[in-house]
């Protein structure tokens, strides 16, 4: 369930997954399509996020990929797991949100000025 890793020049190019466990495989791809569906969690986010770059096949081995690599954290740390939550993504960058959001009703025909909030 590792994604391969071919980089050239600074450049990292589509690789096929390395060949593994193949029902570890199918249960993880499972896992992941099950929490791709829930709501307003931190796995749902990312198939989302990489849903519209990378299409559904590889958005779901990327959330299959992070399933692996929480359980191993899990396991070895003996820990419970605490979801980050579905806005992760928004928390981790908010300006980069701030203008996608603004181009995109621009794109729409609209004129967009933003002001701070007081109460925020």
């Amino acid at each position: 369930m590792c994604p391969g890793n071919e980089e050239s020049a600074g450049k990292r190019r589509k690789r096929r997954i390395t060949p593994g466990n193949h029902w570890l495989k199918r249960t993880l791809v499972q896992a992941a399509w099950a929490a791709s569906h829930t709501k307003n969690s931190y796995l749902a986010s990312q198939y989302r996020r990489l849903l519209g770059r990378k299409g559904k096949k590889r958005a779901l081995i990327a959330v299959a990929h992070s399933i692996l690599v929480i359980a191993y954290h899990l396991l070895k740390e003996a820990k419970t797991y605490s979801d980050l939550g579905g806005d992760f993504f928004d928390r981790l960058e908010p300006e980069r949100l701030k203008r996608y959001y603004v181009k995109r009703l621009q794109h729409l025909g609209h004129k967009v000025t933003l002001e701070p909030c007081a109460n925020v």
